[in-house]
């Protein structure tokens, strides 16, 4: 079907039921998470084939685990989140009654990466349904079995006015964010971001934007290194790295450079005793991207870095590119200006909390910030003189998967938030409401000005 044509479609049903109830909201999140639990296997197996080895408890972990859990969070709250909400009425306006009524946008459009092709779709739509509206699905040509299983699961599930999927490559995706959207979310690359923001202009279609950055891991003088170390591994090699919110380089103390780095390499092999042939550890998504990451590390090698191969003399199989870790780097390599979204480790030192947090805050804000250190002062410090669209104190990526917690950037890193109560209130316009009753005491301020009693309301309320 033609996307005006869907979009057309999707606008007629909204029209029909503007505001749903409850009941109906709560029936489609149940909808959508039984889908989930009875496809389980067909959806493992087709992120797999996507990724030419995707280890299936990765996709468990990081994908089926916190969609239902959000789709559960959404069913859980619903009710209370849609309860208008009272506000306060100054005294010059009385009597009257305020409150913010959350109303659904109408038609949104969600536009999904392929490095969690399902996470990443079923989060956002969770929100959208949770929040009243119809909702298109534009997937992406990377990640092929996965889009067409989701369009057939939830399309068995749906009807098109209510989810529909739309497959295609990148010119279908920019004529799908030229369409005139109530709502646009993009997650994805920050060169994309910028041409869907574009678009979504020409409509005046508001949107949100979830981008990416350089995410930094600052180490602390004090906290114990086997315990950082172990933590930023699981970040970093997480589905390779391939992760918007992974860590991208780690800040460490100059004097304990060293010990990090042994202590880094023993986790990785402790999670990864070998690549090659290694059903838990994930492939680089294609070619495109594998060959994008050995340019890194060709660039670097030409400008002095050293590359550590934690596998040498292991031989490459497929797209399973192994963990490394890169010393001496500068600003001048591509490694450190652009972000890696592989399991490429640059380690940077430092010689004093200051000189990290100068080095963090000369760059473009990051999507999550990562400091390890148990000194409560230090925790403040980096809190209050950082800016971040997340942050983990003493762990990774975790603050994702917290459905209480709102989930986005800050400028380069992207803009508006999403997950739990932010996504509901993302995908509804806060309307404000305010009833008058019977009696009018605003009749003393009417015209002709300059009585005695408008004379009296300046007195005593500008001061």
């Amino acid at each position: 079907m033609p996307l005006q044509t869907l979009f057309e479609q999707q606008r007629r049903a909204f029209a029909g039921l503007p505001m749903a109830p409850a009941a109906q909201r709560l029936q489609w999140l149940a909808s959508l998470r039984r889908l989930l639990l009875a496809n389980q296997s067909a959806l493992v197996a087709a992120i797999d084939r996507d990724f030419a080895g995707r280890s299936a408890d990765e996709t468990q972990l990081a994908e089926l685990m916190p969609s239902v859990q959000g789709i559960r969070h959404a069913e859980r709250h619903l009710k209370g989140w849609m309860k208008p909400v009272r506000r306060t009425v100054g005294l010059a306006f009385q009597p009257a009654s305020a409150r913010v009524l959350y109303q659904p946008l109408g038609v949104v459009g969600i536009i999904v990466p392929w490095n969690y092709p399902l996470f990443l779709a079923i989060g956002p739509l969770t929100a959208a349904l949770a929040a009243g509206n119809r909702v298109m699905l534009k997937l992406s040509e990377a990640t092929p079995a996965t889009a067409a299983l989701l369009q057939r699961l939830l399309g068995e599930v749906f009807p098109d006015d209510l989810v529909s999927v739309v497959l295609g490559d990148a010119g279908v995706g920019e004529a799908f964010s030229r369409l005139p959207f109530d709502h646009l979310l993009f997650t994805g690359a920050t060169s994309i971001g910028r041409q869907v923001m574009a678009a979504a202009a020409t409509n005046l279609t508001s949107v949100t934007l979830e981008l990416g950055g350089k995410s930094p891991a600052i180490v602390s003088a004090s906290v114990p290194l086997a315990q950082a170390a172990e933590r930023i591994a699981f970040g970093k090699t997480l589905n390779a790295g391939q992760t918007c919110v992974a860590p991208d380089y780690a800040l460490v103390p100059r004097e304990r450079l060293e010990g990090f780095v042994q202590a880094y390499r023993e986790a990785v092999l402790r999670f990864y005793p070998q690549v090659r042939n290694n059903p838990d550890y994930s492939a680089i998504i294609n070619v495109r991207h594998l060959a994008r990451l050995e340019g890194y590390l060709r660039d670097a090698r030409d400008k002095g870095a050293s590359v550590l191969d934690l596998y040498p003399g292991e031989a490459r199989e497929g797209r399973r590119l192994p963990p490394q870790v890169l010393l001496q780097v500068d600003d001048s390599m591509q490694v450190m200006q652009d972000e890696i979204f592989g399991p490429l480790l640059p380690v940077v030192p430092y010689d004093s909390l200051a000189e990290a947090l100068a080095y963090v805050n000369q760059r473009p804000r990051p999507l999550a910030l990562y400091y390890f250190g148990h000194d409560r002062a230090e925790q403040r410090r980096v809190l209050e003189q950082t800016h971040s669209g997340g942050v983990c104190l003493n762990d990774t990526l975790l603050h994702v998967a917290q459905d209480d917690l709102p989930f986005g950037g800050v400028g380069p890193s992207g803009m508006g938030n999403y997950h739990g109560h932010e996504g509901f209130k993302t995908f509804s316009h806060a309307r404000a409401v305010f009833a008058k009753s019977r009696v009018n005491a605003a009749r003393l301020i009417y015209p002709p000005y300059g009585k005695a009693l408008q004379r009296w309301v300046y007195r005593l309320f500008i001061r």
